[in-house]
């Protein structure tokens, strides 16, 4: 099993079941007490802010509120440098917990020894 599990979410209402579907594997991973990082790009960007993961909703899912309340407890929630700007989201918008970083952070976390990546 990996040390590490660097989980890269790009979707959002705009793709539901592929954006739970990230959730839930990172969720699940925690639990497992895999050490999870999650990145926040694309549309998935607006779940970063207050409020957010509880609007959105997919029958027979998980709540991604729950969800990202677990990742948030025990790992770590990176939101996009640049998807944050074009979004007009600043580090005083985001949920406690959620920093946001650009891509050499993200490069330096999937190349660590023991990092396996996924891309949703």
């Amino acid at each position: 099993m990996a040390n590490k599990l660097v989980i890269k979410v790009t979707s959002g209402a705009d793709a539901p079941e592929r954006c739970s579907q990230a959730f839930t594997v990172a969720a699940v991973a925690v639990a497992s007490g895999v050490d999870v990082s999650v990145w926040l790009t694309g549309e998935s960007a607006w779940f970063a802010l207050p409020g957010r993961a509880a609007e959105f909703e997919l029958p027979h899912a998980a709540p991604l509120q729950d969800l990202l309340e677990s990742v948030l407890t025990a790992g770590r929630v990176t939101l996009c440098t640049q998807c944050a700007v074009r979004r007009d989201i600043g580090e005083g918008d985001v949920l406690e917990g959620v920093r946001i970083a650009g891509a050499q952070v993200f490069v330096q976390e999937v190349m660590a020894d023991g990092t396996q990546a996924l891309v949703y």
